[in-house]
């Protein structure tokens, strides 16, 4: 018999506001009749994934795959201005995804570059934002992890600027150590707020818990980052995927209070059949036999129907 007698979801989790509208604009045109496709995965998971490709919405890698006069979706992440101007170049229907909060780092920072500063960007390589951004200053300086900052060079005029999934606490320890390489920083805290906010209640729920469950890709930084948030305060946590990944009840033995969490590419309806998957796999025989309404409590405390993944539920008919 299990030992898990409540299950909690944190709050203002699900898809980011940013990956949701890129889903429904998305879905929008290819509801309208157009032949839509996305340059790269709209999102990092399967599910909703597979949800596109099941409505007549491709992934293509690059515009070369694309027919004339078809519609184009471009990400949250954003792309390099070249990638749009290719695109319009060749016929396409550019229909915009980008996140606004992205697209205010694009334009702050080609702001910066014209104003002569030398630019230190913290990011992940090869991370589809952080292509986007060097599109606005291609000679900026790349560094991530911390063995990486000695490389930066003494300048007169710095700026710093940070991918938006990025952790504030490695953007903040950039600054400072910044301060010594310049005489003059600009530091612009483009830090996603929905980010910040995500690891503030995931934090807060884990205090409340004995066991938290962080859900999201395993090349998700931001899913990692929760993670690792969730273990400084304490709190013991497992990283899976999706429900699936939920098969052995030995990592609950003893658990009494779970918390569930998920990364910015995680839809809530996923923690919800978490939270019902580990009422079946751990809790107790009366919360076993509740799994489905306990999920649903859950989900209903966490979240209001405006952070669902998306308002539009019905597959196109084209």
């Amino acid at each position: 018999m299990g030992s898990v007698e409540s299950i909690s979801i944190a709050k203002r989790t699900g898809v980011c506001y940013g990956v949701r509208e890129a889903i429904d604009k998305a879905k929008v045109a290819r509801a309208e009749g157009k032949a839509t496709h996305t340059l790269g995965h709209v999102v990092h998971n399967e599910g909703l994934i597979a949800d596109l490709h099941a409505r007549g919405i491709e992934s293509v890698e690059t515009l070369d795959q694309v027919t004339e006069g078809a519609a184009i979706v471009i990400r949250a992440h954003g792309v390099t201005p070249e990638v749009l101007q290719r695109a319009n170049d060749r016929g396409l229907e550019v229909i915009d995804g980008t996140c606004t909060w992205v697209v205010q780092e694009h334009r702050e920072l080609a702001k910066l570059v014209e104003e002569g500063y030398e630019i230190v960007l913290l990011g992940t390589p090869h991370h589809p934002e952080v292509v986007g951004l060097l599109g606005f200053a291609p000679n900026a300086i790349l560094v991530d992890e911390e063995e990486d900052w000695a490389k930066i060079p003494r300048r007169k005029r710095m700026a710093l600027i940070t991918q938006s999934t990025q952790p504030p606490w490695k953007f903040e320890r950039l600054a400072a150590f910044l301060v010594s390489r310049c005489h003059e920083l600009k530091v612009l805290n483009t830090v996603c707020p929905v980010t910040i906010r995500r690891q503030e209640d995931t934090m807060e729920a884990a205090r409340s818990v004995d066991m938290m469950v962080v859900v999201g890709g395993s090349k998700s930084a931001n899913t990692k980052e929760l993670t690792r948030l969730c273990e400084i305060s304490g709190t013991r946590a497992l990283q899976i995927e999706s429900a699936a990944d939920l098969r052995d009840p030995a990592p609950f033995a003893g658990v009494i209070r779970v918390g569930v969490t998920g990364g910015t590419s995680t839809p809530i309806e996923d923690l919800e059949r978490v939270a019902a998957r580990i009422a079946e796999l751990a809790g107790t025989e009366s919360v076993k036999g509740r799994a489905g309404e306990i999920a649903r409590e859950a989900l209903a405390s966490a979240a209001t129907p405006q952070y669902r993944t998306t308002s539009i539920t019905e597959p196109s008919a084209q």
